[in-house]
């Protein structure tokens, strides 16, 4: 609920910082004395169009504050949490703007947009009567408010759930369409790709291994002149191996007097004659492996140039060429396999569709089930507030399948008929400043039980009516006050008497300057207040009996 309004420079208001309390607050005054500047400014706060007719003469901008008590409400708290605003138990709103039209919104400090701002304000507040209003007259609101009424929450989950189930299967439907018609489009294409790479046939790691063969091939000629070269050597006259045997036979001639010292050398000796062996018999084995046939170099230099020219025309490397083949045929496999599966796809989104239907069905008619409740509570409040030849409806609008949602297959809106001579239309369009509030009134006290924001604000909801109708707006007001906080801006002693709290509001000044004040009043000054609505300028003694007797009455009505 609305815990404080802070205003600077506002209209006439230079300086105002006002607290409310729960229950029934009046808002009294002359015409004229600046009521509405109060509204203005709570508007202001609340994310209403910064004007710059707002500003104060003089002034470099104008400001509202207005400091709220959260208890916990869904619609409050989800907008928080999507918009990253942390829940303090407190929520303050602040916007300003400047002179020259520069508006700033900030929520618990933190900068916000107007929009946000608005949004987060119609949450928290619903305003009725001669200024801007929304809530109720928000048609879109209009459904949650019949659901809420009927009790239509297990009905509205099981539609949720079936249009969420029918739009997945169709979604998914919807896919593997596309994705057919994608491999259907390149089919043509798939088809002669996947054929060129099954016949060229690539493995991995082949590129390495061809090009490694290739080098081989263009050098044979030099390799195999180096071997025969390195085998004539180490064999021309046998002189390195007959070098070696004749030093070990010297060795081995003296080593039985050597007693051990010429064991090392021998043993190198013997190791050199085998290595020299082994060489000869690398260099052999080398030779014969050289292949220096023109067409084994021309063979892997043509297969290297394929599988490289392939793989640009694919933009991959070689390496990837096969698994490249490997999707085409799986894409290609999907054509023959598709069908059944688009047409299980299809099956099911059918099965979704035809169950959505009767759960919209069900939602449908506990809607106008509580819609015709709805209108005949409604209806019987209207008499005494003077509306006795208004109307009240709920019109269902039935949709276009394209436009069925989670909600179910129709919109819903409040219509009036304020005479009988004129067709029925929407709330805001055909009532008046004062019809409008007292019929929102009316609604708003057969749809208590359903919710709404914590504080409702009506602007004049007792224009053009007095005397028993007059009271019985009173009473309606303190009915709804009971589980709202409800500020009305009244004429009407009888409304006023009913109130908890009880600010007055006055204009000061000359001709030159002038400035609304707002005062809080105890009970003296309040049977005051109300003497002067009963008896105009000259307040009597009168006056003040009968302001005193309307608050006792009031007070005992109460009880």
């Amino acid at each position: 609920m609305l815990r404080s309004l802070t205003i600077r420079n506002v209209v006439l208001i230079a300086k105002l910082d006002l607290a409310f309390e729960a229950g029934l607050g009046v808002l009294t005054g002359e015409t004229g004395s600046g009521k509405s500047i109060l509204l203005d400014a709570l508007g202001l706060a609340l994310g209403a169009r910064a004007d710059t007719d707002l500003v104060s003469a003089g002034a470099e901008q104008g400001s509202a504050i207005a400091e709220f008590e959260l208890d916990g409400a869904p619609a409050i708290d989800q907008l928080l949490a999507d918009n990253d605003l942390a829940d303090e138990g407190a929520l303050v709103l602040r916007r300003s703007v400047s002179a020259g039209g520069r508006s700033r919104a900030f929520v618990n400090d933190r900068p916000v947009s107007a929009t946000l701002l608005r949004q987060i304000g119609e949450a928290l507040v619903e305003i009725h009567g001669q200024l801007e209003s929304h809530g109720l007259l928000d048609a879109a609101s209009h459904v949650k408010y019949v659901d809420a009424f009927g009790g239509n929450e297990k009905l509205l989950q099981s539609t949720v759930a079936a249009y969420d189930t029918w739009q997945d299967a169709d979604a998914a439907r919807l896919a593997a369409e596309e994705d057919m018609a994608r491999t259907r489009k390149d089919e043509e294409y798939l088809t002669h790709a996947s054929a060129e790479l099954a016949e060229i046939d690539a493995k991995p790691g082949e590129e390495e291994a061809l090009a490694r063969t290739r080098g081989a091939l263009m050098h044979g000629e030099q390799l195999l002149a180096a071997l025969t070269a390195a085998g004539a050597d180490l064999s021309a006259g046998n002189t390195a191996e007959s070098a070696l045997r004749a030093a070990l036979a010297n060795l081995r001639g003296a080593e039985d007097k050597a007693d051990g010292r010429f064991d090392a050398a021998t043993a190198a000796l013997e190791r050199a004659l085998i290595e020299l062996t082994d060489a000869e018999a690398e260099i052999e084995r080398a030779s014969a492996g050289m292949n220096l046939d023109p067409a084994a170099m021309e063979q892997a230099e043509e297969r290297l140039f394929a599988l490289r020219a392939l793989a640009r025309k694919h933009n991959v490397s070689v390496d990837d060429l096969a698994s490249l083949r490997g999707d085409m045929e799986a894409k290609l496999a999907q054509l023959n396999d598709g069908a059944e599966a688009l047409l299980r796809l299809s099956k099911a989104a059918g099965e979704a569709r035809a169950a959505y239907i009767p759960a919209a069905a069900k939602l449908t008619a506990g809607r106008k089930k509580a819609a015709g409740a709805m209108k005949t509570r409604i209806e019987k409040e209207l008499p005494a507030l003077m509306l006795e030849k208004t109307k009240f409806q709920v019109c269902f609008e039935e949709l276009d399948e394209n436009a069925w949602g989670p909600n179910g297959a129709e919109r819903l809106r409040f219509e009036v008929q304020t005479n009988p001579n004129t067709a029925p239309g929407p709330i805001g369009r055909v009532a008046s400043g004062g019809e409008l509030a007292r019929i929102m009134l009316a609604i708003k006290v057969v749809l208590a039980d359903t919710g709404g924001a914590a504080t409702i604000v009506f602007d004049e909801v007792d224009a053009g009516i007095g005397g028993a109708a007059a009271a019985a707006v009173g009473e309606r007001l303190a009915q709804l006050a009971e589980r709202f906080q409800v500020l009305v801006v009244t004429h009407s002693p009888q409304v006023a008497a009913r109130g908890t709290n009880h600010w007055r509001i006055t204009k000061e000044g000359g001709k030159k300057t002038s400035a609304t004040q707002v005062a809080n009043l105890g009970e003296d000054d309040r049977i005051e207040e109300i003497a002067r609505m009963l008896a105009g300028a000259a307040v009597t003694d009168e006056a003040r009996a009968a302001a005193t007797s309307l608050i006792a009455g009031e007070a005992e009505a109460k009880r």
